[in-house]
């Protein structure tokens, strides 16, 4: 049944995008688009997170650089508040840090539109406590390897990803599968003044457990020149877990500067 829902959801995501208008790049998931060369972003996107088991917050600072126009390295530091109800544990601490690569490896350009395929990982390292906070805090090296595609125009985009995490030593492998739409409030304009609002979705296996979950997230993004400000409420479409944690919900909060 899991398997057949996560076939069923990337089946729906082609058959869709004809009528779909969006604007990318996505709040949750990542964008193929890239800056020019030797650019630097600057950037943070707060989760806060509720389950079963407690309320757990992330605040990484992420640096990406771009040594040229279709490659880019960054690494993400996390910054982690947990306060666990089972075990009334709660505290402060470094979580794992993540080390990322992103290669674009396909472009396709048209006048006011654009394809483009971005192969990419993430190398998390076991800097953080072990204290289920997937994601930002397990004590465990991981590694993700992912394909992002996105189509935009002028009026609309479209983002995807699909990839694969492994846990060293764990059962928590994870395939993983983000589809995001958006919704430009405002006609374009030079410097960017834009609104944007957002319905993403992930969906996540774990082959390992044989359980399942699907997320759904409603944000809005405002864009004015080199900065851009960002929010998202996600919940849980389906939990079909016994070994993880259940969510109630997650808050994103983002800030994003380009140098």
């Amino acid at each position: 049944m899991k398997k057949t829902v996560f076939c069923l959801i990337i089946f729906l995501t082609f058959i869709s995008i004809r009528g779909l208008q969006a604007q990318g790049p996505p709040i949750t998931g990542d964008k193929p688009i890239m800056l020019g060369a030797k650019r630097t972003v600057i950037k943070t996107l707060t989760e806060i997170r509720k389950t079963d088991t407690g309320l757990y917050t992330a605040v990484p600072l992420m640096v990406h650089y771009l040594p040229t126009s279709n490659f880019l390295v960054g690494v993400h530091i996390p910054y982690i508040r947990y306060n666990m109800d089972g075990t009334g544990e709660k505290g402060n601490a470094l979580g794992d840090i993540q080390l990322l690569l992103k290669y674009q490896f396909y472009k396709k350009d048209k006048t006011g539109k654009t394809l483009r395929m971005v192969a990419k990982t993430v190398q998390s390292l076991p800097t953080g406590k072990d204290i289920g906070f997937g994601g930002w805090s397990m004590d465990a090296y991981q590694g993700y390897i992912a394909w992002v595609t996105g189509y935009e125009t002028i009026k609309y985009g479209i983002s995807s990803e699909l990839g694969y995490n492994a846990m060293a030593g764990g059962d928590q492998d994870e395939l993983r599968y983000k589809l995001g739409f958006g919704l430009p409030l405002l006609k374009p304009s030079y410097p960017v003044n834009q609104i944007n609002l957002y319905f993403e979705y992930q969906s996540s296996w774990f082959p390992k457990l044989d359980e399942y979950q699907l997320f759904y997230s409603q944000g809005i993004q405002y864009a004015k020149g080199r900065f851009t400000w960002e929010a998202a409420f996600q919940f849980p479409l389906i939990q079909d877990i016994s070994e993880l944690d259940k969510r109630s919900f997650s808050i994103f909060l983002g800030t994003r500067y380009v140098i």
